[in-house]
């Protein structure tokens, strides 16, 4: 059993860093684009909102691998 949970962690990590640069990549993509008269306030929008639903999925695997820390 302990085997299964150093991978459920390796895995949940794994993903966290994923998605943390994710979250990089569309905050320099907003900063770009909220310049530019090449994007439409709805698609700013759309990837502002994606943004915090990345953010939102890193907080709760964070809490997944240590729950005690951000209670």
């Amino acid at each position: 059993m302990r085997g299964h949970h150093a991978i459920t962690t390796s895995a949940l990590r794994d993903r966290i860093v994923q998605l943390e640069w994710e979250h990089s990549e569309l905050d320099r993509m907003i900063d770009r684009l909220s310049d530019s008269s090449d994007i439409s306030d709805l698609e700013l929008r759309r990837l502002k909102k994606r943004k915090l639903k990345v953010k939102d999925n890193i907080m709760l695997l964070q809490l997944q691998l240590e729950p005690d820390k951000h209670a």
